[in-house]
């Protein structure tokens, strides 16, 4: 009998580099999305999957999650960590994070850097009715160049594997949530480096391995530069991305929802008349001076816009006092390094 999946490894070092400004101070997983962030809805994802611990793989900024996530008790999940000294490939973490994991069964990856409201509940399933060694969840893109790139047969077994290239014969791609049984990991040389698209991959294949494909059509989202980032904040505002820790957040008023397309923090203050829109949030303890227009921007903790500004796709930095009558569409204000 297949045993259940209760255990998890997101990887979470990456340095973020298309992401600066923004990543000068903060790592990637750390950002935000609607006030929560993003390893956050990654890992309330997991919990009500029925997954009972994580580890975070972790490599630049390390010191940053423990202190936010703690031992994982006040979000119903047992999580611990697994640094890298040094950069170790997608492989060489989940290596390296796997001698945290207490549980047996196959175990769930995740990607650091994707928003979906894929099933995941249903990917395990299928991994099970599969007598799957690993299951990769897979969707459809309208350009696959960026990304791996996966053929299937009929019973969605994967044929082949091909990271990254101009002319894809599919555009079924990697989605970035794997499920691996613990030989697959095993397997993975401890200590070097290790990409599981170039090498682990290709080498279950080749080795006649059990290599399925899970396809979910639901909503996905590489959430790789900042302008993902604003997207990502729209659609889970908008309603047309999903995430159950953004529903707990609203649930205990850590969230609170001004209109369909504007969110907000606590402690807001709104000198009237001004206008926000077409998806914005607002953190904790901002305040908008009057007369001013915020449209499909993202205002970090303590920030203060001054009164007759236009902000339009625009990030403003925690505590970044923005001066009177500012106009300002594609920018970044407040980001420097520290």
């Amino acid at each position: 009998m297949t045993q259940p999946v209760t255990s998890a490894i997101l990887l979470v070092g990456g340095m973020g580099t298309r992401m600066q400004p923004l990543t000068f101070t903060t790592p990637k997983p750390m950002l935000k999305v609607v006030g929560i962030p993003f390893t956050e809805h990654q890992i309330v994802k997991a919990r009500e999957a029925g997954v009972k611990e994580i580890v975070l793989a972790t490599s630049f900024m390390a010191e940053i999650f423990e202190p936010y996530f703690g031992n994982g008790e006040k979000f119903g999940i047992r999580i611990s960590y697994a640094v890298e000294e040094s950069a170790l490939g997608t492989g060489g973490a989940i290596r390296n994070a796997a001698s945290k994991l207490t549980g047996t069964g196959p175990v769930v990856i995740f990607n650091g850097d994707v928003l979906s409201s894929h099933d995941l509940t249903e990917q395990m399933n299928f991994h099970a009715e599969k007598s799957a060694d690993a299951t990769l969840y897979l969707t459809e893109v309208p350009d696959a160049r960026a990304f791996g790139v996966v053929e299937l047969d009929n019973e969605k077994k994967i044929l082949s594997f091909n990271e990254k290239m101009e002319n894809p014969p599919t555009n079924m791609i990697n989605a970035g949530c794997y499920i691996f049984n613990r030989d697959v990991i095993e397997s993975i040389p401890t200590g070097k480096v290790v990409s599981v698209e170039r090498e682990t991959f290709p080498t279950l294949l080749q080795n006649g391995g059990r290599l399925f494909g899970f396809v979910d059509s639901g909503y996905w989202l590489d959430i790789g530069n900042p302008g993902a980032l604003l997207t990502a904040t729209r659609d889970l505002i908008s309603g047309k991305a999903t995430s159950a820790a953004l529903t707990s957040a609203l649930a205990m008023n850590r969230v609170f929802k001004k209109n369909s397309e504007v969110f907000h923090g606590k402690n807001i203050l709104i000198e009237e008349p001004s206008t926000q829109d077409s998806g914005c949030y607002l953190g904790d303890d901002v305040v908008v001076g009057s007369d001013s227009t915020l449209s499909n921007c993202i205002i970090g903790d303590g920030a203060q816009i001054g009164e007759k500004s236009v902000l339009i796709n625009t990030f403003v930095a925690p505590g970044f006092k923005v001066p009177a009558a500012t106009l300002a569409e594609n920018i970044f204000l407040g980001f420097s390094r520290p």
